[in-house]
């Protein structure tokens, strides 16, 4: 539960690494025994041992013997100790590597950023100096939920706006001093006043403008950018008309929200800051073999739109691709890990929490989502671990597909899905390089943009 001070929200800052580090601060792994499981591995000298230290629960290779090499799978209990491809192997125990060094940016996970370098670099001096003030509200406000930090772990398809605000206010990046603020953070919940009898759906763009104009009543911070160093986080699709009734909100504030697409007049390329959608999972991502992942791509959910209506009706009685007009009968995620390519398409907004489902599952997403700027733009090389389609091209899909998984380029894309999960995956107290850590990279970028217009 966040401790609340008696006039306004805060809490001591807490960091995973040392911030003012001058090398590239280590990958801090989460509390395993928050965890729900033990995992237990195989060692190379046959003994099975629980081996916490393994992140995201990777495979321990057993000995290799005459080409061939044994493997037991984090929850594949029904075909332990299966022999798997030399060329799959190759691209796994790599990674496997990797992980175990604890270092996320060595060697051939590079790719997976458009600049390494660039990224470290920025990463550090952002770690080190970015500080953001928040608007306080007491503990007695009538809107108080709408303000403040949840004391409950953030649950459901809008999660990531409530785990922003929580891990923001747990971060060394909060400061209760406005002078040394680089950004400054309205701290309305779209999703909570949605939820509130008092405003509700129709209610929402007036409370905004009259939050905003009460701030800019009350405090000078505003005045003097226009707005352009202040931000809001949403994920919630209402939000996208939210700010109808404070067009300079819309126009000059940092919008950092889920529903990022070129094709909607709210959201506007590169002030504003696209972030993933996603739906908390308990425990580690759970590993599966790309050999037994029979199903060469996997969709499900509801026919509300031009798009899923198209590649349901396009391969509904395929034989490899999956789809399915409503919810699956057997467990969702048994259906994304058995599956090579898992499918995101558009339904009444560009996102939804399909790709990051995706990425734990260890799926390789399909974006069919036209206008998407996909989340961690700025950062993340998207055609490193997913595939972007063209909504036109949907009948393309199993050729395409089809001939990624017949080659190492599905096996590479694999490898670098479990790379990311670090990245969409959001922690009850922020670690580097996780999606807290990633928005605050991309409202770091455009905190450049606010020194450049009004310095």
């Amino acid at each position: 539960m966040i401790p609340f001070d008696d006039q306004v929200v805060m809490e001591k800052p807490k960091c995973a690494s040392d911030p003012m580090s001058s090398t590239s601060p280590e990958l801090a792994l989460p509390n395993m025994n928050e965890m729900e499981e033990e995992v237990s591995f195989i060692g190379r000298n046959g003994d099975i041992s629980n081996n916490s230290s393994e992140p995201f629960g990777s495979p321990d290779l057993m000995l290799e013997t005459q080409g061939e090499v044994s493997l037991e799978w984090v929850n594949d209990d029904d075909e332990n100790n299966q022999v798997i491809p030399r060329e799959e192997l190759l691209v796994l125990n790599l990674t496997m590597n990797e992980t175990r060094e604890r270092e996320p940016f060595g060697g051939v996970n590079d790719d997976v950023f458009h600049d390494r370098d660039v990224f470290l670099q920025d990463y550090r001096e952002m770690n080190r100096s970015l500080k953001i003030y928040v608007y306080p509200h007491k503990k007695n406000d009538p809107f108080a939920a709408v303000f403040l930090p949840v004391s409950s772990e953030p649950t459901g398809n809008y999660a990531s706006e409530s785990f922003f605000k929580r891990s923001l206010f747990r971060s060394h990046f909060f400061t209760e001093d406005p002078s040394e603020a680089d950004l400054f953070y309205l701290p309305f919940s779209i999703t909570a006043l949605r939820n509130d009898r008092r405003v509700g759906v129709g209610g929402i763009k007036k409370f905004v403008r009259d939050y905003v104009a009460d701030i800019r009543h009350r405090y000078p911070y505003w005045n003097r950018t226009a707005g352009a160093d202040h931000f809001y986080v949403v994920c919630h699709s209402v939000g996208r008309t939210a700010m109808e009734k404070a067009v300079d909100v819309k126009l000059n504030a940092i919008q950092a929200v889920c529903s990022s697409s070129y094709f909607v007049p709210g959201y506007i390329p590169h002030k504003d800051a696209p972030i993933p959608q996603i739906w908390p999972r308990k425990g580690r991502p759970p590993v599966r073999s790309p050999s037994k992942r029979k199903t060469l791509a996997f969709y499900a959910g509801a026919m509300n739109s031009p798009v899923r209506k198209s590649l349901v009706e396009t391969w509904e009685h395929d034989g490899e691709i999956s789809v399915h007009r409503s919810r699956v009968k057997t467990p969702y995620s048994e259906a994304l890990m058995s599956s090579k390519f898992c499918i995101h398409a558009k339904g009444f907004e560009v996102n939804t929490a399909r790709a990051a489902d995706a990425i734990f599952y260890g799926c390789v997403p399909v974006i069919v989502a036209d206008y998407y700027e996909l989340p961690f733009s700025d950062i993340l090389n998207w055609s490193s671990f997913s595939v972007v389609l063209p909504a036109a091209d949907i009948p393309k899909m199993k050729k395409v597909l089809g001939a990624m998984a017949a080659t190492n380029e599905y096996l590479e894309m694999h490898r670098n899905v479990i790379k990311v999960q670090r990245h969409f995956t959001w922690y009850n107290s922020p670690v580097d390089y996780d999606a807290f850590h990633l928005v605050m990279y991309q409202l770091w970028l455009r905190r450049s943009r606010v020194k450049v217009l009004f310095d």
